[in-house]
């Protein structure tokens, strides 16, 4: 299996600690491909449903269905950041970021990291 920059699985992410995401949830990958075709971890940005955040934060950022392929609007939490085992991820991607799109995750990235 391939995981690839700008794809989005739904990953179960337990065991958690505190205030960690937690449960089966979107997963946008931003970890280069050169990173993700070796055996150790893929970097993403966990995201939730839209209707559980009511306010947009500048760490967080709101896509439509339209920008992801998933059926309902994600908030991607850009101080959610992980880096998984790809053990962690089904065979097939569930939706994809790309161009313009992925840009403004990785923009809200940055804002969240200081760089």
């Amino acid at each position: 299996m391939a995981i690839e920059r700008g794809e989005i699985y739904f990953v179960n992410l337990n065991p958690v600690k505190g205030r960690e995401q937690a449960g089966q949830r979107p997963v946008l990958v931003l970890s280069i491909d050169a990173i993700n075709r070796l055996p150790l971890v893929v970097t993403v940005v966990v995201g939730t449903k839209g209707t559980n955040i009511t306010r947009d934060y500048p760490t967080n950022i709101r896509l439509r269905p339209a920008e992801t392929g998933l059926d309902l609007e994600t908030v991607f939490l850009g101080f959610q950041i992980r880096s998984l085992d790809s053990k962690r991820f089904p065979d097939n991607a569930v939706g994809r970021a790309s161009g313009a799109t992925l840009k403004k995750v990785e923009d809200v990235v940055r804002y969240c990291l200081g760089l």
